[in-house]
């Protein structure tokens, strides 16, 4: 039987690239000196990387249409004429391919392959990439977050984090931006008595108080410790009730944390 995505890891390798102030460029390298990127918002840091690193930048992977997730395309394919996968989405300009639900996206020059997933609800058109191990989320799902939604229903991000949740527990997550301590600090608001979130909290804070990267974390850790994963479970739902109390398990409850976490 051939092996799944999720089963195979040819060793990739993956780095933060930091722009702005708080997002992440995932560099994606092989066993050689070709390379991919997602979604650089910024192409001068991932400049800089391809010179200090002697790298060969084939392909840009995308997630959704916002500009610091999309702004620095155009500059990186005139540099290095990189091909460019992504939603269908007319806002994103340039794609070499369209990449929708289900989609298997081929990086041949770094031996790697990705399932597209549509994960609708910050944007209308967003999509995430896994495969090797890991998740390339964008801005749907965050390491102890979710993110707004910009275009979408509670019922779209619900089905949405369903099925990124539902990916094995050993996925690695690499999400957007750097907002790990700020969620963390959110989630014990509404279940302050979740130990394992209050142990993720104590690592997270000493890691940026070190300057370090939070991520990846793992899918197991955040299906115990992010609240918008967890709008099933008892302690979450109790927590939205105290603001609404027509919260019900699932799609309602997280719309009222969501709502109460865009006021935090």
């Amino acid at each position: 039987m051939p092996a799944t995505l999720s089963e195979l890891d040819p060793g990739i390798n993956i780095s933060a690239i930091p722009a702005f102030s708080d997002n992440y460029i995932w560099l994606l390298r092989g066993e050689g000196n070709d390379c991919a990127i997602v979604d650089p918002g910024d192409a001068r840091p991932v400049l800089q990387a391809l010179r200090q690193k002697s790298l060969r930048l084939c392909s840009i992977l995308l997630t959704h249409h916002h500009p610091d997730h999309i702004g620095g395309v155009a500059e990186l394919v005139r540099a290095t004429q990189a091909r460019v996968i992504g939603p269908d989405d007319s806002r994103i300009t340039g794609l070499d391919q369209v990449a929708r639900q289900g989609d298997r996206v081929t990086l041949p020059e770094l031996g790697l392959q990705f399932e597209v997933i549509e994960v609708p609800g910050h944007t209308r058109s967003h999509i995430a990439y896994f495969g090797h191990h890991c998740l390339f989320s964008g801005d749907t799902l965050f390491s102890v977050g979710c993110g707004r939604l910009f275009e979408g229903t509670p019922e779209q991000m619900q089905v949405s984090l369903d099925k990124l949740a539902a990916l094995p527990g050993e996925t690695r997550l690499y999400c957007g931006h750097e907002y790990t301590l700020a969620n963390c600090r959110f989630a014990l608001a509404v279940e302050p008595d979740n130990a394992r979130l209050q142990e993720k909290t104590r690592v997270v804070e000493a890691a940026r108080a070190a300057g370090k990267v939070t991520l990846p974390g793992s899918l197991e850790e955040e299906r115990a410790v992010n609240p918008f994963l967890r709008s099933r479970e008892a302690g979450v739902i109790e927590a939205a009730r105290k603001r609404d109390a027509t919260a019900q398990a699932g799609s309602s409850t997280l719309r009222i944390i969501r709502q109460w976490k865009d006021g935090w």
